[in-house]
C-alpha cells in the first residue's frame, strides 16, 4: 500500500481525466443492452457497479474542483479537453436511464435528469464561450478530436432520458417532451457542425497513430445515441400531438441517423487496425477507450429500439452480436482500470 487511501484518492483527483465520466457512460449503456438482450443479472450487475463508478467520480471530481480549481478552469476552456466535462451529463443522464428502465425508479431518474440539464447548460455554455473568446487558439490538426462530439452526446442524453420520463412530470409532461424535441433537432444540428470539421481533418490532414484516438468512436455514438432519442421520442411521445403531426419525418430521419451509424463501423474498425496492426501503436489501458466502450454499447441499444418502432425485425441480429462485442470490450477496459488501479496501490507513478 506504498502511497496509502489518501494518498491514492488525492492523486486520482489530481489527475483525473475531464471525460473520465465516460467510465459510466459506457457502464450504463452497455448495461441496458444486456437487458434488452436478455441478461437481466448482467444487467443489474452493471447498473450496481456503476452507481459506485458514478459516486466514486464524483467524490475525486468535487476534491480536484476545491483543492485544484485553477487547473479545472483551465481544462474546462481547453479547445483539447474542455469538451470532457460534457461526460458528467451524458454520465448523470444514462445512470438516470438505467435507474428508469432497470430499477423502475422514476423519482431517482427524474432528478439525474434534472441535475444532468443543469450541468449541460452550465458545461456546454462555458466551454463554447470560453474556446470562442479565447485570445490564442490551437489549429484545427491539434485542436479538435472525436471528444467534440460530446457536444451531440450530452445533448442527446438530455432528451433520451427526458422523453422517457415525461409522463412522471404530470402537468408539465408536455414542456418536457418539446424540450426533449427540440434538444433532439438541436444535436442533429450540433452534429452537422462537428463532424464536417472532422472530415475535413480526416481526409486532407496528416494524421499519426497517437491521434487516431479511441474516441474518434464517437464519430459513430453521436450517430447511434441520436438514432435512439429518435426512437424514444416515436416510442414514448406518439400521443402527443406535434409528434403524431411530424412522425413520417421523425421516422425517415431516425432511419438517416441509423444508417450513417453503421456506416462508421467499417471505416473505424480499418483504421483501428492500420493503428495497431501496421502502425504498431502499443494496446493499453487509457481512459479514453471508454469513449469507444460506449459507441459499441450504444449501437447495441438503438438498432434494438429502431427495429421496435419501424417493424424492420431483420435489424435484430445485429444486437444479437453487438452486446457481445460490448461486453467484451468494457471487459477489457475494467482489466485494465483494476490493473491500473493496482499500480496506484503499489506506488507506481503514472496513474
Amino acid at each position: 500500500m506504498g502511497n496509502g487511501v489518501v494518498g491514492v484518492i488525492r492523486n486520482g483527483a489530481r489527475n483525473l481525466a475531464p471525460s473520465y465520466f465516460a467510465l459510466v457512460m459506457a457502464t450504463g449503456i452497455v448495461s441496458i443492452a444486456a437487458g434488452l438482450m436478455g441478461m437481466p443479472r448482467v444487467s443489474r450487475g452493471l447498473f450496481g457497479i456503476n452507481i459506485f463508478f458514478y459516486g466514486a467520480l464524483w467524490i475525486l471530481t468535487l476534491i480536484r474542483v476545491f483543492r485544484d480549481f485553477p487547473r479545472v478552469a483551465a481544462d474546462l476552456t481547453s479547445h483539447e479537453r474542455g469538451h470532457g466535462f460534457l461526460t458528467l451529463v451524458a454520465g448523470t443522464c444514462v445512470l438516470g436511464r438505467q435507474f428508469h428502465l432497470i430499477a423502475g425508479d422514476i423519482g431517482t431518474a427524474s432528478v439525474l435528469w434534472l441535475v444532468g440539464l443543469a450541468l449541460w447548460g452550465l458545461i456546454l455554455y462555458t466551454f463554447i464561450a470560453a474556446v470562442t473568446v479565447r485570445e490564442t487558439k490551437p489549429g484545427l490538426e491539434s485542436g479538435l478530436s472525436g471528444g467534440w462530439l460530446l457536444l451531440v452526446v450530452s445533448t442527446q442524453s438530455i432528451t433520451v432520458t427526458g422523453a422517457g420520463i415525461a409522463r412522471s412530470f404530470g402537468p408539465a409532461a408536455e414542456v418536457v417532451l418539446f424540450l426533449s424535441l427540440s434538444l433532439f433537432l438541436l444535436g442533429f444540428l450540433l452534429y452537422l457542425l462537428v463532424i464536417c470539421l472532422i472530415f475535413y481533418r480526416f481526409t486532407f490532414f496528416r494524421f499519426s497513430p497517437q491521434e487516431l484516438s479511441p474516441p474518434y468512436w464517437i464519430n459513430m455514438g453521436a450517430m447511434a445515441i441520436t438514432t435512439l432519442a429518435g426512437s424514444v421520442l416515436i416510442l414514448e411521445a406518439d400521443h402527443w400531438r406535434i409528434v403524431a403531426e411530424i412522425m413520417p419525418f421523425l421516422k425517415g430521419i431516425t432511419l438517416l441517423f441509423w444508417a450513417t451509424a453503421t456506416w462508421w463501423i467499417p471505416l473505424l474498425i480499418i483504421l483501428g487496425v492500420w493503428r495497431h496492426g501496421f502502425k504498431k501503436f502499443p494496446l493499453r489501458y487509457d481512459p479514453s477507450y471508454w469513449g469507444l466502450v460506449f459507441p459499441l454499447g450504444m449501437y447495441t441499444v438503438c438498432t434494438v429500439q429502431l427495429a421496435r418502432v419501424t417493424g424492420l425485425d431483420f435489424l435484430r441480429v445485429l444486437p444479437r452480436v453487438f452486446v457481445f462485442l460490448a461486453l467484451a470490450a468494457w471487459c477489457l477496459a475494467a482489466f485494465g482500470l483494476v490493473r491500473r488501479l493496482a499500480g496506484l496501490f503499489r506506488g507506481k507513478p503514472g496513474v
